[in-house]
């Protein structure tokens, strides 16, 4: 590791980059002859490569490694770039180098000389290329036939940090944090390092490092605190990620003193012009800025009676000559709204801005658009602005952080859940229109798309908090560099890397990773409802916590029944935003998935589900199911104790202790509200209060 504090192995802090000593006599010894690199370092992210494989090697083969630019006689490992290095267009055919794009890489065993090639079109993609072989290497893979080529799926893959300068982290589970404190920005660069290695581990390429709410000291970024962004932007490009700022639409006022921040303003084109124009002089690689406007209270173009992509645009203007590009998220909508009206819906929203405003856009515009149309939920169908603006760039938003998952005090493996949404089918240009095309810009040949993420870190030891939460973010950076993997095979490379792969704690941790999403889910809001949690904070069950604010997250429970009515018939119209088929299954209940039932339609509580169950039954079942199978994560995990040490165990276990307490109160808030409100018994006679 970089930093010099005295971290060890059980505290969580190495996270999936380990690399452990091979057991003798097994699989995983079979990497140990390697203790030779070949590689003539050409710039700063090709000896990031070079220093993370000669780290690696010397964990694994519990040997010195040696670095030269000559090969040598025993089996070696060759990095390089074609073209510039003769070594490895002799080892690499030119077929397979053509094949690899910018970012990708190819690694080839020879079976002769035993030596294996890792190549690549650049710098970043070598860097991916050692880790992906360093990724097979802790997970016991073969060194003799190796003969791969990958690239990256998605353009752009993203992190967003919602930190706050003054130290604390806005929907942060896991401390404070590791960019600022104290309203500066930090010191500790050596732990920024760090957490730059776990990104490129995974294959993210950019992040923003700031909170989307951008309040005046954060503001300040763009100016007084350049400097030390620029130091920020020197690690981060060590490791091939490009950094962003996240800033405030009223800059122009709060910092230029100017009377507004209109943008059709030619005093507030040039103040924007000037501010690029400085970034890019302390940043030459400056991504570009990232914007929340129009939204929960944030300043923007509405103010000015104009829209999102005059707004957009300004500032795509003012950062185009540097090839810097604006992300504009979609999440605005009416955040007052009046809890008696039926007919305004936060569901609506992001595609009523924005679909109209198709082909407005600068083509250094990109569209940030959440993968569901509310916010985050546990369940929520998918948004259908995706893919609804095919002459815009877009890219679709997760939240690896769990505000609505259970803050990292529950286990939820999320990445099962994104699977699901990336595999949806929008039809939009006929069966076959899957979201991870349109993300990935395949569907419309837009020329920015990708992945984004708020990410789950802070400066907690473990990164994370919850040590199973590392899983999430380890995931997605895999997930967007290739959706077409497996949620398993994601699982099984973390566990593996984590915590090794001897059993039975391998097959322990997999099976609770798996079912963690669905329990989660089965204890907290049922079928599709979604929030249903404390004002605020947002953590723990509050059936009616929102029920009569101005936020737009309703369930309408009453005697009767529960749910929102969101048809085209007779509801809000939202289901009109779908195309066609989807647009007929959503429309009626006959049709609509289960667990969506009460996001589109008001039901009886004697509705009969596909299942069979009513809905009332369903949410006692299912409730007092979850807060059981909660109750066994717990007892599975205390069969591992024997097999790892004993703070990372614990670390886990305090929190398994916690979800299962916590999962009762959910069951027993839920279940005893709809009892008092429905009047229906349980069939199964349990206790509901």
């Amino acid at each position: 590791m970089s930093t010099s504090f005295a971290y060890h192995p059980g505290n969580g802090y190495e996270a999936w980059l380990q690399y452990r000593r091979a057991d003798r006599g097994t699989n995983d010894e079979r990497f140990t002859e390697y203790h030779h690199i070949v590689a003539s370092v050409q710039d700063e992210v090709m000896r990031s490569a070079v220093d993370e494989l000669s780290d690696g090697l010397k964990g694994i083969t519990g040997r010195s490694v040696s670095i030269t630019e000559d090969a040598v006689s025993t089996p070696c490992i060759l990095l390089g770039i074609f073209g510039a290095s003769k070594a490895i267009d002799q080892a690499i055919d030119a077929d397979t180098a053509r094949a690899v794009k910018a970012e990708g890489f190819a690694i080839q065993t020879d079976s002769l000389t035993r030596n294996i090639a890792v190549g690549a079109a650049t710098s970043a993609g070598l860097l991916y290329g050692v880790f992906h072989l360093l990724r097979i290497m802790g997970a016991g893979g073969a060194a003799d036939r190796l003969s791969l080529v990958e690239n990256p799926v998605n353009p752009l893959r993203m992190i967003n940090q919602w930190d706050n300068m003054d130290g604390s982290v806005e929907r942060g589970y896991a401390g404070k944090s590791i960019f600022f404190e104290n309203n500066r920005i930090t010191g500790n660069l050596e732990r920024i390092k760090d957490y730059a290695r776990l990104l490129a581990s995974c294959g993210i390429n950019a992040i923003a490092i700031n909170n989307v709410n951008v309040h005046r000291v954060e503001s300040r970024l763009l100016t007084e605190f350049l400097p030390e962004v620029a130091k920020l932007a020197e690690i981060f490009r060590s490791y091939a990620i490009k950094l962003f700022l996240s800033i405030n639409y009223a800059s122009p006022m709060e910092l230029g003193g100017l009377p507004t921040a209109d943008p059709v303003a030619s005093d507030v084109r040039e103040w924007w012009r000037l501010a690029a124009s400085n970034v890019y002089a302390a940043v030459p690689d400056f991504g570009g800025f990232l914007v929340k406007a129009d939204s929960e209270h944030r300043p923007g173009p509405f103010t000015y009676g104009r829209d999102h992509a005059d707004g957009a645009n300004m500032l795509a203007e003012a950062l185009k000559p540097y090839g810097g590009i604006v992300i504009w998220r979609c999440f605005v909508y009416n955040c007052k709204q009046d809890w008696r009206d039926r007919t305004t819906d936060r569901a609506r929203a992001a595609y009523d801005h924005f679909r109209q405003l198709d082909g407005s856009f600068m083509d250094n515009v990109i569209l940030q658009i959440k993968n569901g149309p509310i916010d985050f939920q546990v369940r929520e169908p998918v948004s259908p602005l995706l893919g609804a603006m095919p002459r815009t760039n877009q890219m679709i938003e997760f939240q690896i952080t769990q505000e609505y998952t259970g803050q990292q005090r529950h286990v939820c493996y999320l990445v099962p859940q994104w699977k699901e949404i990336l595999d949806f089918d929008t039809h939009l240009q006929g069966m076959g229109t899957p979201v991870k095309r349109i993300v990935d810009g395949t569907v419309h040949g837009n020329p920015y798309s990708g992945f984004a993420a708020v990410s789950n870190i802070g400066d907690d030891t473990n990164w994370t908090g919850h040590p199973l939460a590392q899983a999430n973010l380890y995931g997605y950076g895999r997930l967007a560099w290739n959706p077409e993997l497996s949620s398993e095979e994601i699982a099984g490379e973390w566990i593996t890397l984590t915590y090794g792969n001897r059993e039975p704690l391998y097959g322990i941790i997999q099976d609770m990773l798996m079912s963690s999403w669905e329990i989660y889910e089965s204890y907290t809001a049922p079928l599709g409802v979604g929030f249903m949690v404390n004002p605020d904070h947002h953590y723990g069950p509050n059936v009616e916590g929102y029920e009569y604010s101005p936020w737009g997250t309703y369930h309408y429970a009453d005697c009767h029944g529960i749910g929102v009515d969101r048809t085209t018939a007779t509801g809000t119209g939202y289901t009109s935003q779908y195309a066609g088929p989807n647009r007929e299954m959503y429309e009626s209940p006959a049709t609509c998935p289960d667990e969506l039932l009460l996001f589109f339609h008001h039901v009886p509580y004697t509705h009969p589900l596909h299942s069979g169950k009513t809905v009332i039954q369903h949410i006692y079942d299912t409730h007092f199911e979850g807060a059981e199978r909660a109750e066994r994560l717990l007892a599975a995990w205390e069969r591992v104790k024997e097999h790892m040490d004993e703070e990372a165990f614990r670390q886990v276990a305090d929190r398994l202790a916690e979800q299962a307490e916590h999962a009762k109160e959910w069951r027993d808030r839920i279940n005893t509200y709809f009892f008092r409100k429905s009047g229906i018994a349980d069939e199964r006679g349990r206790t509901i209060y």
